[in-house]
């Protein structure tokens, strides 16, 4: 499973991607606004300069389908790895279609059932975001959706990929590679957390201790 950072802070971006684990870069407008620049076009591709061979998701904000691929095809011409990040409802699908006929490459965002990820995968979505946070949050299970559309993409042949989005702790995460995600796009902080556990920091801890009453401190 590929792991993406979702945010438009380009402190995080330079941090993430300094990790070396990280394949993508995921944004919305609500991320773009908390990072608090103006200027969409120059973050999006500063973002893209330091994620240069990952998809980077600018999204649609139109209603109309015409409306989204024209935005769309501005937003490809930004940065060679943009994908364009389109909702998912009746003008969103036609706008995949359209986009996907001219070789635009898409991302479909707040999905919630497995019928929603058979219509984007069948309008020919590049990657289609199955919200998991939103939907426990509701009482539903997200992880079953995920595993449920893996198994769908897998089954029919689709070439779209299941991303896993509203990533909200580490183990959504572990729960979303069980399920067979292609894609998991995770908050910075949570990255952060991924790395964490005290068992680990206490055997680090400890062979060093040893390592120092038989050798003295180590010198670099």
């Amino acid at each position: 499973m590929k792991l993406f950072v979702d945010t438009a802070d380009l402190n995080e971006i330079r941090e993430a991607a300094s990790l070396g684990v990280i394949s993508g870069v995921t944004t919305n407008p609500t991320l773009l606004a908390k990072n608090g620049s103006g200027d969409v076009k120059s973050t999006i591709q500063e973002i893209c300069r330091l994620v240069p061979n990952g998809p980077v998701s600018m999204e649609c904000v139109t209603e109309t389908a015409e409306e989204m691929l024209a935005e769309g095809r501005e937003f490809v011409k930004w940065a060679d790895n943009v994908y364009v990040k389109v909702p998912f409802n009746v003008e969103g699908m036609k706008a995949v279609r359209a986009m996907t006929n001219e070789g635009i490459r898409t991302n479909v965002t707040l999905v919630f059932s497995t019928n929603q990820v058979l219509l984007a995968a069948a309008a020919g979505a590049t990657f289609i975001s199955s919200f998991v946070g939103r939907l426990d949050d509701i009482g539903f299970d997200g992880l079953q959706v995920i595993q449920e559309a893996v198994e769908l993409i897998e089954l029919h042949e689709f070439d779209s990929q299941i991303l896993a989005a509203s990533i909200r702790h580490p183990l959504h995460v572990t729960q979303a590679a069980a399920a067979g995600a292609h894609i998991s796009t995770i908050p910075f902080k949570v990255i952060k957390q991924m790395y964490n556990h005290p068992l680990t920091d206490k055997g680090i801890a400890a062979f060093k201790a040893d390592w120092e009453k038989l050798n003295g401190p180590v010198s670099v």
